[in-house]
């Protein structure tokens, strides 16, 4: 215990926020300080990670482009859960190293975000991989409530809360109430479907129609201007072309609706519908598109936002987003529940005076 407590004092506590296409990093008092892509560059037919382990993330996207023809890309996370735990590992090494920058005995205590839904034996694998990618300790939250925390929904008040989270590959669901959560969905859904339906749609390569749909993307043609155009290009790299920005909206606009009418189905199901009334908080980082709001909202017959993370004082600009959400809940939650047998330990009071002179005294020398 004394040990731990020491070695918390050189290392960082972080929150991993481990999305099907993106993942976050966010340290308190810094914010986010990693937004890379899940996926790892390998050489093709092997689980060999090229650039001495360090084709990860944008390293691997940049990559990708150069040499596509040597190298695959894998993503080893399908619908929010590991499906390839040896690249996980190597993914996670990595981001490791990078935000923490030391080795050796301080390696940090990490809180990870993961489906609600997901099992005994997938939780202890992700504990496992995490484990082995460096980190000292590792604690799991589930995503929406992780979510929930960094929007900053009144989670332990008697009356219900509502919290819709649509990441890359899954959508989460979660209605709180007094502190606990009442009722949780996880839809195999998500912004991959969109950018698929957009890439099939335009004729355009993924990564194309993932740029599109981030740049240009609505879910209501309502909301449109009848001149508005798009410059797509075709695959194979064939010249640009102009598409109305009215055709990409009526690419995305059934899938959305499709969306929120399979989450209405368990807001139905939950029995809470009747008791959230301050309506339903939307995170992820698909919901920032315009017309998604107003689109729920006609679903839902509810009150719907966005749920930006709140008291996270100077932060403010540098996390203002609904994809921020949940990596802003994990590092509110690690500092929350410091001292609980989870993150920190009630020694850490005992020892405050030695540990600060030991503190400064390894500084001298290290």
């Amino acid at each position: 215990m004394l040990l731990d407590t020491i070695l918390g004092w050189f290392s960082m506590d972080m929150g991993i926020d481990l999305g099907t296409c993106t993942t976050l990093v966010c340290v308190r008092d810094k914010g986010i300080v990693l937004n890379e892509p899940s996926v790892v560059a390998v050489r093709k037919g092997t689980n060999v990670v090229l650039n001495n382990g360090e084709a990860v993330g944008l390293v691997a996207k940049e990559m990708l482009g150069k040499t596509p023809g040597s190298i695959s890309a894998i993503r080893p996370l399908k619908d929010g859960v590991i499906s390839d735990f040896e690249i996980t590992e190597a993914m996670l090494s990595y981001f490791i190293r990078k935000v923490h920058g030391r080795g050796g005995l301080v390696r940090p205590r990490v809180v990870i975000a993961v489906p609600s839904g997901i099992t005994a034996v997938e939780r202890r694998a992700v504990i496992d991989s995490a484990e082995r990618a460096g980190a000292r300790r590792v604690y799991l939250v589930d995503e929406p409530m992780a979510a929930g925390i960094g929007a900053g929904l009144p989670i332990t008040d008697p009356t219900a809360s509502m919290i819709v989270d649509i990441g890359g590959g899954t959508t989460d669901v979660a209605i709180f109430g007094e502190g606990s959560i009442k009722h949780t969905a996880v839809l195999a859904l998500g912004g991959l479907n969109l950018t698929n339906d957009i890439a099939y749609g335009l004729r355009t390569p993924a990564t194309e129609a993932d740029k599109i749909k981030r740049e240009y993307g609505c879910a209501l043609v309502d909301m449109i201007q009848e001149d508005e155009e798009v410059e797509v290009s075709g695959v194979g790299g064939h010249k640009l072309r102009k598409v109305s920005r009215i055709s990409l909206a009526e690419i995305i606009e059934p899938r959305a609706e499709e969306f929120f009418e399979l989450i209405n189905r368990e807001i139905l199901k939950s029995g809470y519908n009747d008791r959230v009334a301050s309506g339903i908080v939307l995170t992820g980082g698909t919901v920032v598109m315009n017309g998604m709001t107003e689109l729920a909202e006609q679903v839902f017959n509810l009150p719907v936002r966005l749920g930006y993370p709140r008291d996270i004082g100077g932060l403010v600009d540098v996390v203002n987003s609904p994809m921020y959400a949940t990596g802003v809940g994990l590092v509110k939650y690690a500092t929350t529940h410091r001292g609980e047998g989870g993150f920190g330990t009630n020694e850490s009071r005992i020892f405050d005076k030695i540990l600060a002179r030991m503190k400064g005294w390894l500084k001298e020398f290290f």
